[in-house]
Protein backbone atom coordinates (compact mmCIF):
# COMPACT_ATOMS: atom_id res chain seq x y z
CA UNK A 1 0.00 0.00 0.00
CA UNK A 2 3.30 2.43 1.16
CA UNK A 3 4.22 1.88 -2.73
CA UNK A 4 1.20 2.53 -4.20
CA UNK A 5 0.55 5.54 -2.34
CA UNK A 6 4.16 6.56 -3.20
CA UNK A 7 3.48 6.63 -6.76
CA UNK A 8 0.11 7.93 -6.57
CA UNK A 9 1.58 10.87 -5.74
CA UNK A 10 4.51 10.63 -7.99
CA UNK A 11 1.84 10.53 -10.74
CA UNK A 12 -0.12 13.10 -10.05
CA UNK A 13 2.91 15.93 -9.44
CA UNK A 14 3.41 15.11 -13.28
CA UNK A 15 2.24 17.32 -16.06
CA UNK A 16 -0.83 15.71 -18.00
CA UNK A 17 0.17 14.43 -21.29
CA UNK A 18 -1.86 15.57 -24.58
CA UNK A 19 -3.97 12.55 -25.53
CA UNK A 20 -6.36 14.18 -27.73
CA UNK A 21 -6.31 12.49 -31.39
CA UNK A 22 -4.21 13.41 -34.08
CA UNK A 23 -5.48 12.30 -37.44
CA UNK A 24 -3.09 9.76 -38.88
CA UNK A 25 -1.75 12.04 -42.02
CA UNK A 26 -0.59 14.49 -39.25
CA UNK A 27 1.42 12.22 -37.29
CA UNK A 28 3.11 9.85 -40.13
CA UNK A 29 4.14 13.46 -41.47
CA UNK A 30 5.94 14.40 -38.55
CA UNK A 31 7.37 10.57 -38.19
CA UNK A 32 10.33 11.30 -39.43
CA UNK A 33 11.16 14.28 -36.86
CA UNK A 34 10.66 11.67 -34.62
CA UNK A 35 13.26 8.95 -36.07
CA UNK A 36 16.34 11.71 -36.25
CA UNK A 37 16.22 12.02 -32.48
CA UNK A 38 17.97 8.75 -32.01
CA UNK A 39 18.53 6.60 -34.60
CA UNK A 40 17.16 3.22 -35.34
CA UNK A 41 20.26 1.65 -34.58
CA UNK A 42 21.41 3.41 -31.87
CA UNK A 43 18.13 2.59 -30.25
CA UNK A 44 18.92 -1.16 -30.83
CA UNK A 45 21.94 -1.62 -29.55
CA UNK A 46 21.55 1.02 -26.38
CA UNK A 47 22.12 -0.27 -22.84
CA UNK A 48 18.25 -1.28 -21.99
CA UNK A 49 17.09 0.60 -18.65
CA UNK A 50 13.19 0.25 -19.16
CA UNK A 51 10.89 -1.20 -20.80
CA UNK A 52 6.99 -1.05 -22.05
CA UNK A 53 3.95 -3.12 -23.40
CA UNK A 54 1.43 -2.41 -25.71
CA UNK A 55 -1.97 -4.41 -25.48
CA UNK A 56 -3.52 -3.89 -28.83
CA UNK A 57 -7.18 -5.28 -29.23
CA UNK A 58 -10.89 -4.68 -29.12
CA UNK A 59 -11.45 -8.06 -27.82
CA UNK A 60 -9.95 -6.96 -24.50
CA UNK A 61 -11.16 -3.59 -24.04
CA UNK A 62 -14.54 -5.46 -25.01
CA UNK A 63 -14.39 -7.78 -22.07
CA UNK A 64 -14.18 -11.48 -25.15
CA UNK A 65 -10.53 -11.78 -23.77
CA UNK A 66 -8.57 -12.16 -21.23
CA UNK A 67 -5.05 -10.04 -21.54
CA UNK A 68 -2.42 -12.32 -19.72
CA UNK A 69 0.76 -11.27 -22.22
CA UNK A 70 1.02 -8.15 -19.99
CA UNK A 71 1.01 -10.01 -16.73
CA UNK A 72 3.54 -12.35 -18.64
CA UNK A 73 5.61 -9.51 -19.80
CA UNK A 74 5.84 -8.42 -16.23
CA UNK A 75 7.39 -11.88 -14.71
CA UNK A 76 9.97 -11.50 -18.17
CA UNK A 77 11.13 -8.38 -17.16
CA UNK A 78 11.24 -8.54 -13.63
CA UNK A 79 13.18 -11.92 -14.03
CA UNK A 80 15.91 -9.72 -16.03
CA UNK A 81 15.62 -6.97 -13.90
CA UNK A 82 15.05 -4.53 -16.90
CA UNK A 83 11.97 -2.29 -15.17
CA UNK A 84 8.99 -2.32 -16.96
CA UNK A 85 7.16 0.86 -16.42
CA UNK A 86 4.12 0.97 -18.47
CA UNK A 87 1.41 -1.19 -19.65
CA UNK A 88 -1.15 0.10 -21.46
CA UNK A 89 -4.10 -1.54 -23.30
CA UNK A 90 -6.05 0.41 -26.51
CA UNK A 91 -8.26 -0.38 -29.43
CA UNK A 92 -8.00 -2.33 -32.72
CA UNK A 93 -7.32 2.01 -33.82
CA UNK A 94 -5.19 3.37 -36.13
CA UNK A 95 -4.51 6.53 -34.65
CA UNK A 96 -4.58 5.34 -31.31
CA UNK A 97 -1.81 2.53 -32.78
CA UNK A 98 0.07 5.69 -34.25
CA UNK A 99 0.15 7.83 -31.31
CA UNK A 100 1.05 4.81 -28.80
CA UNK A 101 3.83 3.68 -30.33
CA UNK A 102 5.71 6.73 -31.30
CA UNK A 103 5.32 7.68 -27.94
CA UNK A 104 6.69 4.63 -26.32
CA UNK A 105 9.45 4.38 -28.61
CA UNK A 106 10.33 7.75 -27.68
CA UNK A 107 9.99 7.36 -23.88
CA UNK A 108 11.10 3.84 -23.13
CA UNK A 109 13.98 1.47 -24.41
CA UNK A 110 12.29 -1.62 -24.96
CA UNK A 111 8.84 -1.49 -26.42
CA UNK A 112 6.24 -4.87 -27.17
CA UNK A 113 3.19 -5.09 -28.84
CA UNK A 114 0.85 -7.37 -28.50
CA UNK A 115 -2.37 -8.35 -31.28
CA UNK A 116 -3.33 -7.12 -34.63
CA UNK A 117 -1.15 -9.04 -37.06
CA UNK A 118 -3.87 -11.74 -38.26
CA UNK A 119 -4.54 -12.27 -41.81
CA UNK A 120 -8.10 -10.43 -41.12
CA UNK A 121 -9.14 -6.23 -42.06
CA UNK A 122 -9.34 -5.81 -38.17
CA UNK A 123 -5.68 -6.54 -38.28
CA UNK A 124 -4.09 -3.35 -38.53
CA UNK A 125 -0.91 -3.26 -35.91
CA UNK A 126 1.25 -3.66 -38.74
CA UNK A 127 -0.27 -0.92 -41.28
CA UNK A 128 -0.32 1.15 -38.51
CA UNK A 129 3.21 0.99 -37.04
CA UNK A 130 4.53 1.79 -40.58
CA UNK A 131 2.87 4.99 -40.96
CA UNK A 132 3.98 6.13 -37.45
CA UNK A 133 7.10 5.84 -38.68
CA UNK A 134 6.93 6.17 -42.44
CA UNK A 135 8.05 3.22 -43.76
CA UNK A 136 5.87 1.30 -46.22
CA UNK A 137 4.65 -2.57 -46.00
CA UNK A 138 7.01 -5.02 -47.71
CA UNK A 139 6.63 -8.66 -47.93
CA UNK A 140 9.77 -10.27 -45.83
CA UNK A 141 10.68 -12.71 -48.14
CA UNK A 142 12.77 -14.90 -45.69
CA UNK A 143 9.47 -15.39 -43.47
CA UNK A 144 7.49 -16.12 -46.45
CA UNK A 145 9.75 -18.91 -47.11
CA UNK A 146 9.38 -19.87 -43.40
CA UNK A 147 5.76 -19.72 -43.45
CA UNK A 148 4.96 -21.83 -46.60
CA UNK A 149 7.95 -24.61 -45.36
CA UNK A 150 6.58 -24.52 -41.63
CA UNK A 151 2.57 -23.63 -41.69
CA UNK A 152 0.15 -26.31 -41.99
CA UNK A 153 -2.99 -25.14 -43.84
CA UNK A 154 -5.91 -25.09 -41.50
CA UNK A 155 -8.76 -28.33 -41.77
CA UNK A 156 -11.05 -26.19 -43.65
CA UNK A 157 -8.24 -25.29 -46.39
CA UNK A 158 -7.57 -29.12 -47.60
CA UNK A 159 -7.14 -27.52 -51.13
CA UNK A 160 -4.77 -24.50 -50.26
CA UNK A 161 -2.20 -23.74 -52.02
CA UNK A 162 1.09 -21.51 -52.48
CA UNK A 163 0.93 -21.20 -56.28
CA UNK A 164 -2.68 -19.73 -56.64
CA UNK A 165 -3.71 -16.21 -55.96
CA UNK A 166 -6.67 -16.66 -54.00
CA UNK A 167 -7.97 -14.54 -51.53
CA UNK A 168 -6.81 -16.68 -48.79
CA UNK A 169 -3.57 -16.36 -49.71
CA UNK A 170 -3.68 -13.14 -49.87
CA UNK A 171 -4.97 -13.14 -46.51
CA UNK A 172 -2.09 -15.16 -45.18
CA UNK A 173 0.46 -12.58 -46.91
CA UNK A 174 -1.22 -9.92 -44.61
CA UNK A 175 1.00 -11.44 -41.84
CA UNK A 176 4.92 -11.43 -43.53
CA UNK A 177 3.86 -7.92 -44.96
CA UNK A 178 6.21 -6.09 -42.70
CA UNK A 179 7.17 -2.34 -41.93
CA UNK A 180 10.73 -2.16 -43.24
CA UNK A 181 13.11 0.40 -43.50
CA UNK A 182 14.93 -0.87 -47.12
CA UNK A 183 18.25 1.74 -45.46
CA UNK A 184 18.81 -0.29 -42.66
CA UNK A 185 20.43 -4.18 -41.80
CA UNK A 186 16.80 -5.96 -42.45
CA UNK A 187 18.89 -8.88 -40.08
CA UNK A 188 17.90 -5.81 -37.22
CA UNK A 189 14.74 -5.50 -38.26
CA UNK A 190 13.26 -8.98 -38.08
CA UNK A 191 14.02 -11.71 -35.85
CA UNK A 192 13.18 -15.26 -35.60
CA UNK A 193 13.63 -16.66 -32.32
CA UNK A 194 12.79 -20.16 -33.06
CA UNK A 195 13.55 -22.28 -36.23
CA UNK A 196 10.17 -24.26 -35.99
CA UNK A 197 7.90 -21.03 -35.45
CA UNK A 198 7.92 -18.92 -38.87
CA UNK A 199 6.48 -16.42 -37.07
CA UNK A 200 8.66 -13.13 -37.43
CA UNK A 201 9.78 -10.51 -34.64
CA UNK A 202 9.54 -6.94 -36.66
CA UNK A 203 11.81 -4.64 -34.80
CA UNK A 204 10.62 -0.86 -36.10
CA UNK A 205 12.60 2.33 -35.34
CA UNK A 206 15.09 0.39 -33.49
CA UNK A 207 13.29 -0.64 -30.14
CA UNK A 208 9.42 -1.24 -30.97
CA UNK A 209 8.52 -5.27 -31.20
CA UNK A 210 5.41 -6.87 -32.89
CA UNK A 211 4.62 -9.45 -31.31
CA UNK A 212 1.07 -11.82 -31.83
CA UNK A 213 -1.65 -11.84 -29.33
CA UNK A 214 -2.03 -15.32 -29.23
CA UNK A 215 -0.66 -16.12 -25.60
CA UNK A 216 1.54 -19.41 -26.86
CA UNK A 217 3.02 -17.46 -29.44
CA UNK A 218 4.08 -14.67 -27.85
CA UNK A 219 4.63 -15.84 -24.32
CA UNK A 220 7.66 -18.39 -26.71
CA UNK A 221 8.61 -15.75 -28.79
CA UNK A 222 9.00 -13.15 -26.06
CA UNK A 223 11.19 -16.08 -24.26
CA UNK A 224 12.96 -16.61 -27.89
CA UNK A 225 14.34 -12.85 -27.48
CA UNK A 226 16.19 -13.25 -24.27
CA UNK A 227 19.56 -13.94 -25.44
CA UNK A 228 19.40 -10.76 -27.89
CA UNK A 229 18.15 -8.86 -24.62
CA UNK A 230 20.89 -10.05 -22.34
CA UNK A 231 23.54 -8.34 -23.21
CA UNK A 232 22.35 -5.22 -22.90
CA UNK A 233 20.74 -5.07 -19.51
CA UNK A 234 22.45 -2.95 -16.71
CA UNK A 235 23.43 -5.85 -15.51
CA UNK A 236 24.45 -8.02 -18.42
CA UNK A 237 24.39 -11.30 -16.07
CA UNK A 238 20.34 -10.92 -16.49
CA UNK A 239 20.28 -11.62 -12.34
CA UNK A 240 17.18 -9.77 -12.14
CA UNK A 241 15.43 -8.16 -9.37
CA UNK A 242 14.19 -10.41 -6.01
CA UNK A 243 11.78 -10.03 -4.04
CA UNK A 244 11.11 -11.36 -0.49
CA UNK A 245 7.69 -12.08 0.81
CA UNK A 246 6.90 -11.66 4.58
CA UNK A 247 3.42 -12.78 5.75
CA UNK A 248 1.92 -11.02 9.11
CA UNK A 249 -1.18 -11.08 10.74
CA UNK A 250 -0.95 -7.51 11.64
CA UNK A 251 -3.06 -4.76 10.07
CA UNK A 252 -2.06 -2.61 7.51
CA UNK A 253 -2.92 0.72 10.01
CA UNK A 254 -0.84 -1.41 12.85
CA UNK A 255 2.62 -1.75 10.79
CA UNK A 256 2.46 1.50 8.80
CA UNK A 257 4.50 3.55 10.72
CA UNK A 258 7.22 0.85 11.10
CA UNK A 259 7.29 0.63 7.67
CA UNK A 260 6.90 4.33 6.44
CA UNK A 261 10.47 3.94 8.81
CA UNK A 262 11.81 0.69 7.05
CA UNK A 263 11.12 2.54 3.21
CA UNK A 264 13.03 5.50 4.02
CA UNK A 265 15.88 4.36 5.15
CA UNK A 266 16.89 1.77 2.77
CA UNK A 267 15.19 3.57 -0.43
CA UNK A 268 18.96 4.96 -0.83
CA UNK A 269 20.20 1.37 -0.65
CA UNK A 270 17.31 0.85 -4.20
CA UNK A 271 14.99 -1.15 -2.00
CA UNK A 272 11.31 -0.84 -2.43
CA UNK A 273 9.20 -1.71 0.37
CA UNK A 274 5.34 -2.97 -0.17
CA UNK A 275 2.68 -3.21 2.27
CA UNK A 276 -0.28 -5.34 0.26
CA UNK A 277 -4.02 -6.29 1.99
CA UNK A 278 -5.02 -9.60 1.43
CA UNK A 279 -8.87 -9.01 1.06
CA UNK A 280 -10.74 -12.20 3.32
CA UNK A 281 -7.61 -13.69 4.79
CA UNK A 282 -6.00 -13.50 8.22
CA UNK A 283 -2.23 -12.49 6.84
CA UNK A 284 -1.26 -9.63 4.67
CA UNK A 285 1.98 -9.33 2.85
CA UNK A 286 5.14 -7.38 3.24
CA UNK A 287 7.76 -7.00 0.45
CA UNK A 288 11.02 -6.15 0.13
CA UNK A 289 12.32 -6.00 -3.29
CA UNK A 290 15.64 -5.07 -4.64
CA UNK A 291 18.94 -6.25 -6.52
CA UNK A 292 21.21 -6.81 -4.07
CA UNK A 293 20.57 -9.76 -2.44
CA UNK A 294 22.80 -9.95 0.58
CA UNK A 295 21.53 -6.43 1.57
CA UNK A 296 17.87 -7.67 1.03
CA UNK A 297 18.85 -10.21 3.22
CA UNK A 298 19.99 -8.64 6.09
CA UNK A 299 16.72 -7.17 6.37
CA UNK A 300 14.28 -10.20 6.41
CA UNK A 301 15.22 -10.88 10.97
CA UNK A 302 14.34 -7.36 11.56
CA UNK A 303 11.33 -7.29 9.55
CA UNK A 304 9.67 -10.73 10.49
CA UNK A 305 10.38 -8.71 14.14
CA UNK A 306 8.70 -5.88 13.64
CA UNK A 307 5.60 -7.31 12.07
CA UNK A 308 5.39 -10.29 13.48
CA UNK A 309 5.32 -11.91 10.64
CA UNK A 310 7.42 -14.63 8.62
CA UNK A 311 9.60 -14.92 5.15
CA UNK A 312 7.15 -17.48 3.22
CA UNK A 313 7.59 -18.59 -0.54
CA UNK A 314 4.32 -17.73 -2.49
CA UNK A 315 1.74 -15.14 -1.24
CA UNK A 316 -0.51 -17.41 0.48
CA UNK A 317 0.82 -20.67 1.74
CA UNK A 318 0.69 -19.98 5.45
CA UNK A 319 -2.93 -20.35 4.65
CA UNK A 320 -3.00 -23.34 3.98
CA UNK A 321 -0.85 -24.53 7.35
CA UNK A 322 -2.67 -22.34 9.44
CA UNK A 323 -6.41 -23.75 7.66
CA UNK A 324 -4.74 -27.67 8.19
CA UNK A 325 -3.48 -26.68 11.36
CA UNK A 326 -6.70 -25.79 12.40
CA UNK A 327 -8.69 -29.24 11.38
CA UNK A 328 -6.13 -30.62 14.04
Amino acid sequence: MLSRFSQLARHLARPLPNYAHTSAAAISSAARGVMTSSTADERNSRTIHTAACLIIGDEVLGGKTVDTNSAYMAKFCFGLGMPLKRIEVIADDEDEIIEAVRRMSNNYDFVVTSGGIGPTHDDITYQSIAKAFGLKLKVHQEAYERMKKLSKPHPSQPNFSWDKDTPARTAKMRMIELPLDETRDLKKQVIFPHEDLWVPVACINGNVHILPGVPRLFERLLNGMKPLLTPRLSDPEGKGIRRILISTPQAESEVAPYLTELAARVEPKGVKVGSYPRWGKERNTVTLVGRDQDFLESLVAEVEKNVDGRRVTVEGEDDVEETKTAGQ
